[in-house]
């Protein structure tokens, strides 16, 4: 069984592998990378849900596979068709544009390399997607409902958080304003948030309290990983530099009033983030 699992792992790395490979030349063709997103968050759900629905027992697929590959469905197809119907209106990602440019000649190769990093990491997300789904104990616990609830919240809040900000900035007087209106009043990136809060739901799936699925505990690289993408690597870091690029004062002003990740009032003079 081991020895079967580590194929199937690796043939889920090929595909990430060969699904950024298309990302990258997409990237390159239109100079649009949006397309990396895209591709990315499609590739991830894919497989998390091939994955999740792998017949690995006679009882297969069961209650648990279907629900925890439906649940990656919903946020891959949500989250896939948000970035792509952005990524079609035209215009380039400011955080990759920016890499490219720091990067110079030596741009096209090193974007692959980190395009291929982003395959290791979306198999990883995929990973505790597959422990959540092959989790032994019968589906229906209060551990599940909750779970469900998790994810669901963070689905709507994240597509919430995306129309408010999408309507912000089809209002011409908002123009070279910052977005501080509905979710964006009390985190500086709710979509992160809720992006983040999505994956919470998969060891609430996979974790058996008794100790008797280990396995389960694998499904906790799910929201440490996507924990640190967001806030430390890919999402907030390149997001802000280009907001106070952009924005100057009016981010800065924004940024000393308003939590960086995690939604709460506003800050008073002088606390820190």
């Amino acid at each position: 069984m081991a020895g079967t699992l580590a194929l199937l792992l690796l043939a889920a790395l090929g595909v990430m592998a060969l699904a950024m490979t298309l990302a990258w030349v997409l990237a390159r063709r239109t100079g649009s990378h949006g397309w990396v997103d895209t591709v990315w968050s499609f590739a991830v759900g894919l497989t998390a849900v091939t994955l999740a629905l792998l017949p690995l027992t006679p009882e297969s697929p069961t209650l648990r596979q279907i629900v925890v590959a439906a649940a990656a469905g919903l946020w891959s197809l949500r989250l896939g068709s948000h970035i792509l119907a952005r990524t079609l209106k035209g215009g380039d990602d400011p955080r990759y544009a920016e890499l490219v440019r720091e990067w110079g000649p030596s741009a096209p190769s090193r974007l692959f390399l980190f395009l291929q990093i982003q395959a290791v990491c979306g198999l990883i997300l995929a990973g505790a997607v597959m422990a959540a789904a092959h989790a032994p104990m019968p589906f229906g616990s209060v551990w599940d409902i909750l779970g469900l609830l998790v994810i669901v919240v963070a689905v709507a809040g994240e597509g919430l958080a995306d129309r408010q900000l999408a309507a912000f900035r089809a209002n011409p007087s908002n123009r070279g304003k910052v977005c501080d209106v509905g979710l964006w009043g009390v985190s500086r990136h709710p979509n992160y948030f809720f992006e983040w809060m999505a994956w919470v739901a998969y060891p609430l799936f996979a974790i058996d309290t008794g100790g008797d699925y280990l396995v389960g505990y694998a499904a906790l690289a799910g929201p440490a990983l996507m924990y640190w993408l967001l806030v430390h690597a890919s999402g907030i870091p390149p997001t802000e530099a280009h907001m106070l690029r952009s924005r100057g004062d009016a981010f800065r002003a924004y940024m000393a009033r308003v939590n960086s990740f995690w939604p709460g009032p506003p800050k008073k003079p002088g606390r820190g983030r």
